[in-house]
């Protein structure tokens, strides 16, 4: 089993049942979602999507405290190791490597990717997202930030990925009617909304999406409590 705790827009929490930690997008500091009484107790992996600050923006400082291994597209990784992380392990899209017990494959996301630097935007590499293999062969897919693009067909032809997180805000990401698309593209029997409800600009609702999904029995919308474990 995984245990998945969503702590807020797109920051995502994942527990093997061998005891190892991953999370995805860090945004702790400043987030309005984030859960206060969440505390990390361990951290062994790092996925990045990009470099916006609402995904990157506790990166550096949960690696100094818990030294895990961090994944990203390579120019993310060399500006992340400019600024003190130790163990970065850079990738690009279509490469898989392999961390500590899981596996990850980097895919395709269509989104912009520039690094905050002070009072400059830096150039961060192209945004992804990340099929994750997990130890008993079961596979999700963490879309990152993105629009639908014809790309998923390819995640669900080469991954079937069992369960999707996607973005549904809309605005800076997909809405629920793209996100519907991309649903019917990826197959997957879970879909876990995010990126919504963190800002008035993102008006996508889980329940929008559903409305757009009649079509595809075959696909759940999960709606996840901000906070609460569930397993998976």
């Amino acid at each position: 089993m995984l245990e998945i705790t969503w702590l807020g827009h797109a920051t995502f929490q994942f527990r093997l049942n061998s005891g190892e930690v991953i999370v995805m997008d860090p945004w702790v500091d400043g987030n309005p979602k984030y859960p206060k009484s969440h505390e990390f107790d361990r951290i062994d992996i790092i996925a990045v999507s990009h470099g916006h600050f609402d995904h990157i923006h506790d990166v550096i400082p949960l690696a100094k405290k818990f030294s895990p291994q961090v994944i990203g597209i390579y120019e993310l990784c060399a500006w992340l190791t400019s600024k003190g992380v130790e163990k970065c392990s850079p990738m690009n899209k279509g490469g898989t490597q392999k961390v500590g017990p899981v596996k990850f494959t980097m895919t395709h996301a269509v989104h912009s990717c520039g690094i905050q630097d002070g009072d400059q935007i830096v150039y961060g590499g192209e945004a992804c997202g990340y099929v994750v293999h997990l130890p008993d062969n079961r596979k999700f897919y963490f879309a990152g930030d993105t629009n639908v693009c014809t790309d998923m067909q390819l995640t669900e032809t080469l991954y079937h990925p069992e369960l999707s997180f996607l973005p549904i805000g809309d605005h800076f990401t997909m809405g629920p009617l793209e996100a519907a698309q991309a649903c019917r593209l990826l197959k997957s029997k879970k879909v876990v909304p995010m990126h919504f409800d963190t800002f008035p600009l993102l008006t996508g609702t889980p329940q929008a999406l559903k409305d757009q999904l009649k079509d595809v029995p075959g696909t759940e919308v999960w709606p996840l409590e901000i906070g609460v474990p569930v397993k998976w």
